[in-house]
């Protein structure tokens, strides 16, 4: 499985505390990968401010991806190239996002990925991906039908 973070993510932790928390990407980054563990899944991990390095990192998940976890950051409100990316590959994901888009400014409450996505988790915090990750294994290997 993939994570795919987008813009300013790599600034968490002093970023607006007062919205994201002081957790930063890396340790969220051990949270998911302690508990991919448990899920005996591995896990590729990347984070970029450039829209055009998500699309391309999107791209490459056909065929060495099962599934995706995507928090596309302001992306997620503006990004029809990433959305495209998203319908050209058709791999499963899941749309995470720290704080509670649909509690915030008018703007935020929108998603280019939502009805895209297998299933949204906002407002969580940190665990929110932990959340994605259960998720979406639970999808890929027990929802799913088989081949």
């Amino acid at each position: 499985m993939a994570v795919l973070n987008g813009p300013n993510l790599n600034l968490l932790g002093q970023r607006e505390p007062e919205v994201y928390g002081h957790t930063t990407l890396s340790d969220i980054e051990g949270r998911v990968r302690a508990e991919a563990s448990k899920l005996q899944c591995s896990i590729s991990w990347s984070q970029s401010n450039h829209e055009g390095a998500l699309v391309d990192a999107i791209q490459q998940l056909r065929g060495r991806a099962d599934g995706l976890i995507l928090n596309g950051a302001a992306y997620t409100h503006t990004s029809l190239a990433i959305r495209d990316a998203l319908l050209a590959v058709r791999v499963p994901f899941v749309e995470v996002h720290l704080s509670n888009i649909l509690a915030r400014e008018p703007r935020r409450r929108e998603s280019l990925f939502a009805d895209l996505a297998i299933g949204v988790i906002t407002g969580f915090g940190a665990q929110g991906y932990v959340l994605a990750l259960q998720a979406l294994h639970t999808h890929l290997h027990e929802l799913r039908p088989p081949a």
